[in-house]
């Protein structure tokens, strides 16, 4: 690698904070992101997304702008002017209507062309359908710029594979795929990732096979998990357990251990619209990944309805009956509320008539409030309740004694499959 090699990391959120951290052992980067108070608590050594520890952090941080190996993290666009690699990791999120919405990549590609110089390279980690980078962040780069793609600056594209909440799956031990505008500019990205990276990379042939390779790793897992959630309806009108036939099933060498469950999240949730709507773009309806989507996000709806038939069976009068729902983020053990799919089996208790107390002490109130109008608490209630679901199966629930939750006429549902017997149901 250049010694004069200097990074500029744009979004420093749960993928491009390990990324910037992980750089700034060998490097010089900075991190910026537009969100002042983000910034000011990592500036403090404390990342409130739990994906690198304060002390890890801490060894890498610096206080003023420098070309010395580790990180200064800032909200200020001229501290960016002096790199020559930018990696823009921002969010690729649907809108209400699931179409893909570029507008953070529109807005950091604005940022980065404000800065751009002869002979940098600008590399994309955002999840997005084949042909997003040269087709629609490039044009905005040579815009503000006013220089030539491939000629002045280039490209490359290396999807994110962070697994948030993951701690032995860490960036550094994930393969990981780069891709260049040209194949020398492709071989420099991978050079830089093979820097890092310890688990190694792999270096694809252009930067619409990377693009793809991404958008169809989360889509087979949709497909793969809303066939388990189509096979748990099945096996619940049969009243045969779910769990008990996939672990007999997967005593077969090949066969494919994913469990039920709710399909959130920026990733999984998401990602399929975005391969979906290029194809249609394309002249082609993909029938399997959208079938996916639609049975996955059907689940929470089917939730809610087999907690209140347990409630009948059980005698409980569901209207006006009180739910405690542990856990609200879109999976156990992380922060993140961003396309959490609990908010649907919320929404579909609350149509029922049930009172629905929401605790999860890993969740920002004001971000489920602002995001959900929803309110949640990080303090365990000290009522009991009608029935209790397991939504997230958090470490902090597994420890917990839930009948001291539970009325004398109470049940407990299991969304996550981890209670055993003592759940009277679970997907």
């Amino acid at each position: 690698m250049d010694s004069n090699t200097k990074i500029a990391v744009i979004g420093l959120g749960y993928v491009g904070l390990p990324l910037a951290r992980l750089f700034a052992t060998k490097h010089a980067v900075v991190g910026f992101d537009i969100n002042q108070s983000r910034v000011s608590s990592l500036k403090l050594g404390t990342d409130t997304t739990f994906e690198v520890d304060d002390v890890t952090l801490q060894k890498v941080l610096l206080k003023q702008p420098s070309n010395a190996i580790g990180l200064y993290c800032t909200t200020v666009v001229s501290d960016i002017a002096d790199c020559n690699y930018y990696i823009v990791t921002v969010p690729t999120p649907v809108d209400k209507n699931n179409r893909p919405d570029l507008t953070p990549l529109y807005k950091s590609s604005e940022t980065v062309g404000s800065v751009l110089k002869k002979g940098d390279i600008v590399i994309y980690e955002s999840t997005v359908y084949p042909g997003v980078t040269e087709e629609e962040c490039v044009p905005v780069l040579e815009r503000i710029s006013g220089l030539k793609f491939n000629v002045d600056f280039f490209a490359g594209y290396s999807p994110e594979r962070i697994n948030p909440g993951d701690k032995e799956h860490t960036v550094e031990k994930i393969l990981k795929i780069t891709s260049g505008s040209t194949l020398e500019i492709g071989q420099k990205v991978n050079e830089l990732y093979k820097s890092v990276i310890t688990a190694g990379t792999h270096l694809a042939p252009s930067i619409k096979v990377a693009e793809a390779a991404k958008v169809i790793e989360n889509s087979q897992r949709d497909i793969n998990i809303a066939f388990v959630n189509e096979l748990a309806k099945i096996f619940n009108l049969m009243n045969i357990d779910t769990q008990a036939v996939l672990e007999a099933a997967r005593t077969k060498w090949n066969f494919l251990p994913f469990k039920p469950g709710l399909v959130g999240g920026h990733c999984i949730g998401v990602d399929p619209y975005y391969l979906a709507q290029r194809a249609q773009e394309f002249g082609y309806h993909p029938e399997i990944i959208l079938a996916g989507r639609r049975l996955n996000d059907s689940m929470g709806e089917y939730v809610a309805s087999q907690v209140v038939k347990l409630m009948i069976k059980k005698g409980i009068s569901v209207n006006g009956a009180t739910v405690l729902m542990l856990g609200i983020t879109f999976k156990e053990n992380c922060p993140d509320v961003r396309n959490t799919k609990i908010v649907d089996v919320i929404a579909a208790l609350t149509d029922y008539g049930i009172t629905v107390t929401t605790y999860d002490p890993l969740a920002n109130p004001l971000e489920v409030q602002k995001e959900y109008n929803l309110v949640t608490t990080n303090l365990l209630p000290k009522q009991q309740f009608d029935a209790v679901i397991l939504g997230v199966a958090h470490h902090q629930f597994l420890d917990l004694d839930l009948s001291i939750l539970q009325n004398t006429t109470s049940l407990l549902y299991d969304v996550k499959g981890v209670l055993g017997d003592t759940a009277d149901g679970r997907l």
